[in-house]
């Protein structure tokens, strides 16, 4: 008995041991699973995606240049853009409705279609398919993103670009604005570099460039540029200058109605009475982005509140052409109190969100590739490119090539075409992380980033968008449509009594369609983001 009693019992410590031998093995093959990234294993079959932009100027290509190839290479994808020819929201709308959505979708987060995609069933819950394909996903995206693009019913159903949270501001990270004052640096300087911050200095440097420059090579200066106007206003002369302005987002705790600032108004007027004048140029009112980009390579733009970001191929041609011409950022119109500007960067809501749409061909391929995106791995590409292509490590620093940096300063189109790097595929880029490997880059187009850096905030609890269906949203609409209406007929008011009564009927309007209620909703939203953003 004893005898079988001792094999019993090493019979019964062998079955435990091998038990616990498979329990580990289950548990270390899943996290093997967790911890390799799909792309990895999915790489060797070839598939191509259908990715929608949601931008018409959006025209690099896929598969011709360096980093595209890599990427390619590396993951097995392949990439189709398909970009609206014309109205971005006609396009979307119609493959909404129709249901032919592609593979992959982007567009800005404060799109009204993000929403109604989701409601419509029509877009994978990111969460469900990083369950399923790739838990690698849960490795590489930020936690506190996830958390705030969650929707009531736990998913995830899209992940953002360019996102900035409140802890990276206080992380010391080097953020600045996309938002900058500009002026052609050989106009500018032969005027005596005049203050433009008030009103009175401002309206002379107009006065004084005019006259010293009525012409750039035998077309007419346009004295003030802006931003397109489009049917809810136009940046240049609504959010841009009240952030130059230094208008609060907020009073007291309630969320305030910058349009109604009394500097803003007093800004107004000027661009009112020098239109009387003659310095308002028409083609403003109705130049779109092609036609602002064209101007800007001639430099016929004095001034102008505008992207930092989106003149740099401008800066490039002028630049080449004569040094002297090139847009600079200086100090620009300031309230009468004389504050700094507030000026946004982007914040946790990014720019644009990326979505997987249900008619995508292969789900487990599209969550692989955008972990890939999101991932240090894909980030070095978008960014940097292909080591010994685009850049070399020396010492452990990254140092472009001279003759890739040459290019990238000089001509944006042939180095996008040729290489592809520096954020040419922008769809899932991540400036926090792509901070550690910045290089030296073109001074034109660094110093108006640096220029903002001192003034910008985080602001991202005042983004607020409500859900499509909603009579918030419509309300808010029906509000923004009237301003886009309102803002010519003020800058062409012939008198500073025809403005007072046109704004005052926008007034009236916006209160009588409901103003008073959206506000209290906006101010509910805003104190919500706040706290869940650890904001006082």
């Amino acid at each position: 008995m004893g005898k079988r009693m001792i094999f019993l019992l090493l019979v019964a410590g062998m079955l435990v041991f091998l038990m616990s031998c498979k329990g580990t093995d289950q548990e270390d093959t899943g996290e093997a699973v967790g911890e390799q990234p799909a792309w990895e294993r999915l790489a060797k079959e070839p598939i191509t995606f259908d990715w929608y932009i949601n931008y018409s100027w959006y025209t690099t290509p896929w598969g011709q240049n360096a980093v595209s190839k890599a990427i390619t290479a590396e993951t097995g994808v392949s990439i189709k853009f398909d970009v609206p020819t014309g109205s971005e929201k006609e396009k979307l709308d119609a493959m909404i409705a129709s249901d032919t959505l592609p593979d992959l979708i982007t567009l800005g987060w404060w799109e009204n279609q993000v929403q109604t995609m989701i409601d419509q069933e029509m877009v994978y819950a990111l969460n469900e398919l990083a369950d399923q394909y790739d838990p690698y996903f849960y490795k590489v995206v930020d936690d506190q993103v996830v958390a705030w693009y969650q929707k009531e019913d736990g998913n995830l159903y899209m992940y953002p670009n360019s996102t900035y949270t409140p802890q990276d501001f206080d992380n010391g990270t080097n953020i600045g604005s996309n938002q900058n004052f500009l002026v052609r640096k050989d106009i500018y300087e032969a005027i005596q570099s005049p203050d433009m911050t008030t009103i009175e200095g401002f309206k002379q440097a107009i006065i004084d460039a005019s006259a010293m420059f009525p012409e750039i090579n035998g077309e007419a200066l346009i004295p003030i540029g802006s931003d397109e106007f489009y049917d809810e206003g136009c940046n240049s002369f609504d959010k841009y200058l009240q952030n130059f302005l230094a208008v609060p987002y907020e009073v007291d705790g309630i969320y305030n109605d910058r349009y109604q600032d009394s500097d803003f108004i007093s800004w107004l007027k000027l661009f009112r009475e020098l239109n009387q004048e003659g310095y308002l140029a028409d083609e403003i009112f109705i130049d779109k982005r092609t036609q602002l980009e064209e101007n800007m390579a001639k430099g016929r733009y004095f001034c102008l509140l505008y992207q930092g970001s989106d003149i740099q191929t401008a800066q490039k041609k002028l630049n080449a052409v004569n040094p002297d011409m090139v847009y600079i950022a200086v100090d620009g119109p300031k309230n009468a109190k004389g504050d700094d500007p507030i000026l946004p960067s982007t914040g946790i809501n990014g720019w644009t969100v990326t979505l997987v749409s249900k008619n995508c061909k292969d789900p487990e391929r599209a969550i692989a590739f955008l972990s890939y995106l999101i991932s240090e791995e894909g980030q070095k590409k978008v960014f940097l490119g292909v080591e010994g292509v685009t850049y070399d490590v020396i010492d452990g620093e990254y140092v472009m090539k001279s003759d890739v940096q040459e290019l990238l300063n000089t001509n944006r189109n042939e180095y996008d075409s040729l290489y592809g790097a520096d954020d040419a595929y922008w769809m899932l880029q991540d400036n926090v992380m792509q901070d550690q490997w910045l290089v030296d880059t073109d001074p034109l187009i660094q110093s108006l980033r640096e220029w903002t850096m001192p003034y910008t905030q985080y602001t991202g609890q005042y983004d607020i968008v409500f859900d499509a269906d909603s009579l918030y949203a419509q309300l808010d609409r029906k509000i923004k449509l009237t301003w886009g209406e309102t803002l010519p007929l003020l800058l062409l008011a012939e008198t500073d009594d025809e403005f007072d009564s046109i704004f005052n009927q926008y007034v009236s309007k916006k209160y009588e369609l409901g103003y008073e209620e959206l506000q209290k909703e906006y101010t509910r939203v805003m104190q919500e983001s706040k706290e869940k953003l650890g904001l006082k």
